[in-house]
């Protein structure tokens, strides 16, 4: 006998809302605490083995696959599904704060492919979030997407010269902060 797993739309929509909640306020969290800690404004809060920085983006792994573990075999539903959405956006934020890590091993924390990934991330978490099911589009909505369309693309290309022109300005200090807080 087997145990039917359903889950509705609206169930969906609510469970990546909680993802979305938990992925932007631990990316903002992350970033607030390593400059602060870069600052020495915070106590050194980085784990270091044998003289190696553990970064944050190997929480995220392990929590992703206990997460990921635990939907699988136990298939959480109801409040359960509720915590556990609130904690894969965690991991998620966790690991994707650092995603130009993934690029270049050995690279600085500010790196922009990190801030790059992230905005992806939290689109998607969004559309799942708040898209209407794609059945139910309908010609009059084709409108509404296509000046949406526009405006992320303008957005997009506005953050990406604010970005570097951020970059530019903001990143030696930036690098000598992170070497100066790291043994």
């Amino acid at each position: 006998m087997t145990a039917e797993h359903h889950i509705t739309r609206e169930t969906a929509h609510k469970l990546a809302r909680y993802a979305l909640f938990s992925f932007i306020v631990t990316f903002i969290l992350a970033r607030v605490f390593v400059f602060l800690i870069m600052a020495r404004m915070m106590p050194n809060l980085y784990f270091f083995a044998d003289g190696i920085h553990v970064h944050h983006l190997n929480y995220g792994i392990f929590l992703l696959a206990t997460v990921g573990g635990y939907s699988v075999f136990r298939r959480p539903t109801g409040r359960k599904a509720e915590i556990t959405a609130l904690i894969y956006g965690v991991a998620m934020g966790l690991t994707f704060d650092e995603f130009g890590m993934w690029l270049h091993l050995g690279g600085s924390y500010w790196q922009r492919a990190s801030v790059d990934a992230v905005i992806v991330v939290a689109a998607l978490f969004g559309l799942v979030a708040f898209a209407r099911n794609l059945r139910r589009l309908e010609k009059k909505h084709l409108w509404s997407f296509l000046i949406l369309l526009v405006a992320v693309i303008g957005f997009g290309v506005v953050i990406f010269m604010a970005g570097n022109r951020l970059g530019d300005m903001m990143g030696p200090t930036l690098h000598d902060l992170e070497s100066e807080s790291s043994p």
